[in-house]
């Protein structure tokens, strides 16, 4: 019986021969996920030498066991849940704040011109100041809690998600339009099913830059003011010289960044399925 078995298996060619073709393709498919380990590596390495040739003291530049170390210990100990909890409820509070308001404002400019006309210049002006020069009278009007630093990261993500959401709205097609009034849709109709698919290619795009900005956003209103958050354990460590602990905060303000911008394309991908060609 087993030798009928691999009698019929060997007949159909070499294992082998067979399983190294799917596996180049594989490897070929996915050269980028497998290059990024290699890439951590290399930059860990290189940054051991650089701090065991130079001999740089952990205050100038740690190697990478130091901040693991470091790690380790805010993380048992609680302070870094602590600190990366304000931070992420920030983060989310201006995301859906800015967001929002750029969606309802962007949509009403897209659809009138005349509304454009008369808003944009002053939506420009706003924009032509620093956050960093706003965020220290937020401070002073909204107090040195959440609520302060949710409008800073709001301020920040508004401008690129309401140019992308006009862009997005006026790149629907005319025709498109007049075929729906031509099929008596209604206004809700015209918007849930031709301009929204129509325009979310581009507010996803919008939507990847103005995640990542919110993560820079809380930072720079913890920067101005707080006693608790990321950007305050930054403050914190670079004032009391612990390097270690500064570059954990960097790294796990990173991993927020990265882990939102990939959930964003995810999202995506997820959404306009239907887009890719089978």
């Amino acid at each position: 019986m087993t030798v009928d078995v691999r009698k019929r298996w060997w007949g159909r060619g070499d294992p082998r021969a067979v399983m190294q073709p799917l596996l180049q393709r594989w490897v070929m498919g996915n050269v980028e996920v497998l290059l990024v380990p290699v890439v951590l590596f290399a930059i860990l390495a290189l940054w051991e030498m650089v701090v065991r040739v130079a001999g740089y003291p952990s205050f100038i530049l740690p190697s990478p066991g130091r901040v693991w170390s470091k790690f380790l210990v805010v993380l048992a100990d609680g302070t870094l849940w602590r600190h990366t909890r304000v931070t992420l409820m920030e983060i989310a509070g201006g995301l859906g704040l800015g967001v929002s308001l750029a969606l309802v404002i962007g949509y009403g400019l897209a659809k009138s011109p005349l509304l454009e006309r008369l808003l944009s210049p002053y939506i420009v002006a706003s924009q032509s100041v620093p956050v960093v020069a706003i965020a220290p009278l937020l401070l002073i009007w909204f107090g040195f809690g959440v609520l302060s630093k949710v409008l800073v990261c709001a301020l920040t993500v508004f401008f690129p998600m309401l140019v992308n959401t006009i862009i997005g709205i006026r790149s629907v097609e005319p025709e498109l339009v007049s075929l729906m009034r031509s099929l008596r849709a209604t206004r809700w109709q015209t918007f849930v099913l031709l301009e929204v698919p129509a325009a979310l290619p581009i507010l996803f795009g919008g939507l990847k830059v103005a995640v990542t900005l919110a993560v820079i956003g809380a930072v720079v209103g913890e920067f101005v003011g707080a006693d608790r958050g990321l950007g305050f354990l930054l403050n914190l460590s670079r004032g009391i010289l612990d390097t270690p602990l500064l570059f954990v905060a960097l790294f796990t303000l990173i991993f927020i960044a990265l882990a939102l911008y990939l959930t964003v394309s995810w999202l995506e991908l997820w959404l306009l399925r239907w887009q890719r060609v089978e």
